[in-house]
């Protein structure tokens, strides 16, 4: 009996320091991401587009550390898409990307359609690029990335 509660009381100790083995090998040295939210341009379809016409396709790529992007309330709008024609941006809604009151990291893409673009001259086209940022429910803007040229032409 003693041989018995001797093995198990080894094997049990042999199992709690095989445990904090594995516990003190993880390591806080994984970077985490910023609870700023970051975004890239990913693509911008097409370059050229007839005014009222056609429609241009945005895809920005975004990461934040507490995942807090979008918000509940719909008449929050999040993310700012600014025509450098024009004096000031259009903004638009993003719904929550995580659950609220949780903070996770995420990353993800957004796809934004940009329609009735118009010429503001008299002329039979225009060049023009767009600015975007977004923010999160802490009130943190991201960095601004900015589209190469698009044509718009009558």
């Amino acid at each position: 009996m003693r041989r018995y509660t001797k093995y198990t009381r080894i094997t049990v100790f042999s199992g709690m320091a095989l445990l904090f083995a594995i516990i003190s090998s993880c390591s806080d040295d994984e970077p985490l991401l910023d609870t700023t939210p970051k975004i890239t341009l990913k693509e911008i379809t097409p370059t050229t587009v007839v005014q009222f016409t056609d429609s241009i396709s945005l895809v920005i790529e975004y990461e934040d550390g507490d995942g807090d992007v979008g918000f509940w309330n719909p008449d929050s709008l999040a993310l700012t898409v600014h025509d450098l024609r024009l004096a000031n941006p259009d903004y638009f809604y993003v719904r929550p990307l995580t659950p609220d009151s949780n903070a996770l990291a995420i990353t993800g893409t957004i796809r934004i359609a940009i329609r009735n673009t118009f010429l503001l001259g008299n002329g039979d086209s225009e060049t023009t690029r767009y600015e975007i940022k977004l923010k999160d429910r802490a009130g943190h803007w991201s960095n601004v990335v900015t589209t190469p040229e698009v044509v718009i032409t009558r």
